[in-house]
């Protein structure tokens, strides 16, 4: 970061922690839902529908708050985000409180609960937007894109924290009233809460001034959605030409990025619910055993995107090839596993593979496109990978209620057809 302003640097400090923080404590969440629902005995796709609505309100309303940053400020948009997200944990966790202390049924508190959920869809999606573009406009041509990354990696680092610290939020019993798993939507709220004031004190009112810089729509934060650099790169890179869905340039490039997708939704949404029944514990013992697959699982991605990929230097298309063999494979062993280590190891190898499949994915249609039509495609990117975690997660436990392995196993019989596709599909034009 440019060591020009001290206060550039605290802002810049705030804003990661405003990333941070809004990733976190949505994967938290999104690792105790299925103890949560299991516990309130709530079906499993209800759980999913909880996770797939807010992901979807997430997905139709970033773009629309990141076209309003312009006009009415980065400091109202990255409030209006954080209070959202403040909001939406503490409904979600005085509705999951009710239903946990039988003052209303589980189906009622859950259903109340998804009510909160889309609070944080809506209004959630606010922050990220602003954010980019409040750091976009402070920083010169050369330092944005590094900047804008590391930026970026907070959501990264969210994927990783919120389950590592969710079954440490746990909060018994207070003044008679049992919270419980409701705990960790409390402590996030309070976070939120803390951020916001920050935020408040920190960042002056710029709603009247000149706004340089631009934020585009961010991916919803989701368990294994780690960063890919398409959001970066729609920041920062010009929109002269739009490129379509379908152009025959980056076709099959989004066809093997929605599959992709699609597959790594499937299998992670349906993971809290395996670990529960292939370890036959009671839900709120699952926490802890859930958190160690889900950090194996971002660390192996994340490991992979900063350290092994710039070692190896493999071209896109090799990257999604190698990438959807390790992923097959661990999909389906993780689908047959038995033991906590058998589920972790495997879950990691899986997202081992889908952390190299992803920035092929980006790069692959990066290449495929001239300079004018890089800011349209990193557009379509990022979409794409949002898209994957609306309908995935329902898809998944929907299989997942009708077989416990076959999630898994149709996630990576669609992975090896793909890799058959890609094989002969997929081109990179330098």
């Amino acid at each position: 970061m440019p060591a020009r302003a001290g206060g550039f640097d605290r802002r810049f400090a705030l804003m990661f922690l405003v990333m941070l923080t809004i990733a976190a404590g949505n994967t938290a969440l999104q690792s105790i839902l299925p103890a949560l629902g299991r516990s309130l005995g709530v079906a499993d796709r209800a759980v999913a529908a909880a996770f797939s609505l807010s992901a979807l309100l997430w997905v139709l309303a970033a773009p629309f708050w990141a076209n309003r940053s312009d006009r009415y400020g980065r400091r109202a948009m990255i409030l209006l985000g954080v209070t959202g997200f403040a909001v939406s944990l503490s409904l979600c966790g005085l509705f999951l409180t009710a239903g946990i202390n039988g003052w209303i049924g589980g189906t009622a508190a859950f259903g109340l609960f998804i009510a909160g959920r889309l609070i944080y869809g809506t209004f959630g999606s606010a922050a990220p937007p602003a954010v980019q573009a409040l750091v976009a406009g402070e920083t010169s041509r050369e330092e944005r894109t590094r900047a804008l990354t590391l930026l970026a990696s907070a959501f990264g680092l969210g994927t990783i924290l919120g389950p590592a610290v969710a079954p440490y939020l746990l909060l018994g019993r207070i003044g008679g009233v049992e919270i419980g798993l409701a705990g960790p939507a409390f402590v996030f709220a309070l976070f939120g809460v803390g951020v916001g004031i920050t935020v408040l004190t920190m960042l002056p009112d710029d709603r009247h001034g000149r706004h340089d810089g631009h934020g585009t729509s961010s991916a919803y934060p989701s368990i294994g959605g780690a960063p890919t650099g398409a959001t970066v790169a729609a920041a920062t890179q010009p929109h002269v030409e739009h490129v379509g869905y379908l152009d025959a340039r980056v076709r099959g490039w989004m066809i093997a990025g929605l599959v992709m997708g699609h597959a790594q939704a499937m299998t992670s949404q349906a993971i809290g619910f395996l670990v529960i029944d292939r370890l036959g514990i009671a839900p709120a013992l699952a926490l802890e055993p859930t958190g160690i697959v889900l950090m194996m699982g971002a660390g192996a991605a994340l490991l992979v995107q900063w350290g092994v990929i710039p070692l190896l230097g493999l071209s896109p298309r090799r990257l999604v090839l190698v990438g959807l063999v390790l992923a097959a494979a661990g999909v389906l062993l993780t689908g047959l596993a038995t033991s906590l280590y058998g589920i972790a190891t495997a879950y990691a190898l899986a997202n081992l593979g889908f952390g190299f499949t992803r920035p092929g994915f980006t790069a692959g249609s990066s290449l495929a496109v001239g300079s004018a039509a890089q800011g349209s495609v990193a557009g379509k990117v990022t979409s794409v990978n949002g898209a994957s975690f609306v309908l995935g997660p329902s898809i998944g436990v929907g299989l997942y209620e009708i077989a416990r392995p076959l999630p898994y196993v149709a996630a990576a019989a669609a992975l090896v057809v793909l890799f058959g596709y890609a094989w002969v599909t997929l081109r990179e034009r330098g």
